[in-house]
């Protein structure tokens, strides 16, 4: 009997065993999985929201490299606890909702329509003083990098952290390469940007400063994921023959907002039939979109969503996803 009981014992603690192994071997997998995905934050102008002015998006490699991309006018300044470590600042071109004219002075004033943006950021902008503060890289392509270099210099950092990375090339930081790839947009630089007697005359004569034309990056993370961020742009053949064709980008960040960039129906376009990625982060909606973090009906960001093949996620303000090196999103979805 004793025998018996023991026999049963040892059979009871083996399975134990064998339980407890397997729970602490997913476990292991899924740290692992964990620490091989890009993560990304939207930093919008309200908490949990997709809204009207919300541009701005930092992507974490898993080594830990942090990409700040079109900061845009909801970020309170170089300050907001939201930032953290920032290695490299993306600016896809110069117009103030992305370069960052102006900022909110705090999260959550204003609608999510029509946040209160207060606070003025020239004639620096709000990215140069954001990559000063953080010791940061300006990768920027066409004339951009002579103009942040300026800019960099004016406030006491360095202007060679203003870096250039033309159409078809591509620089490296940390374990993350970039390269810029053409948007079909306008890239004017305002008056108030550039100051003095030079930006009052220009402001008189209604014209604004060029800087070559406007870019969208191509990123390949070190866990191979390849993400296309857009930029504001229509529809172009490079989404097609490069970002797909050639980088076969996985993630993409597309804006939707019409009039000033690819509206819905055209966005999904170019998701169905020119990038067929594994998943998109819907951007620049120029509206607000979500309430309650759930999509409102009859929004351009509802009609992108509907007529998109691949699965769309929403940048709510503030919640991170995270996504593997397919573009699938394991973590943080919505």
């Amino acid at each position: 009997m004793q025998n018996s009981i023991v026999r049963q014992n040892a059979t009871l603690i083996t399975v134990m065993n064998v339980v407890l192994g397997g729970a602490l071997a997913m476990a292991s997998i899924s740290t692992a999985q964990a620490a091989e995905t890009v993560k990304v934050t939207p930093l919008g102008s309200h908490e949990g929201e997709f809204c009207g002015r919300d541009r701005a998006l930092i992507f974490e490699d898993p080594d830990g490299t942090r990409i700040l991309y079109d900061v845009g006018q909801t970020v309170t300044g170089v300050n907001d606890k939201r930032l953290g470590k920032i290695d490299v600042v993306l600016v896809s071109h110069m117009h103030g909702d992305h370069v960052g004219d102006r900022h909110m002075k705090t999260q959550n004033a204003g609608s999510c329509a029509k946040p209160e943006i207060s606070e003025a950021a020239l004639p620096e902008t709000l990215s140069v003083k954001i990559a000063a503060a953080k010791k940061a890289k300006i990768i920027t392509g066409s004339e951009m990098p002579k103009f942040f270099g300026a800019k960099l210099k004016s406030v006491g950092a360095s202007a060679e952290d203003a870096v250039l990375v033309r159409f078809g090339g591509s620089v490296t930081h940390g374990g993350v390469k970039f390269t810029t790839v053409p948007a079909t947009h306008s890239n004017g630089v305002a008056p108030g940007m550039i100051g003095g007697s030079l930006g009052d005359t220009m402001e008189a004569a209604g014209i604004s400063a060029y800087v070559g034309p406007p870019t969208g990056y191509v990123i390949t993370f070190s866990n191979g994921l390849v993400a296309y961020l857009s930029g504001d742009t229509g529809i172009i053949a490079e989404q097609k023959t490069t970002v797909q064709d050639h980088y076969e980008a996985q993630l993409v960040v597309m804006n939707i907002g019409d009039t000033y960039t690819t509206g819905p129906k055209e966005a999904a376009y170019v998701i169905n039939e020119l990038i067929e990625p594994g998943a998109v982060i819907a951007s620049h909606a120029n509206e607000a979109a979500t309430d309650g973090g759930k999509v409102r009906e009859g929004t351009k960001t509802e009609a992108f969503m509907k007529a998109s093949e691949v699965l769309v996620h929403l940048p709510l303000s503030g919640r991170t996803m995270a996504f593997d090196k397919t573009g699938k999103c394991v973590d943080g979805c919505n």
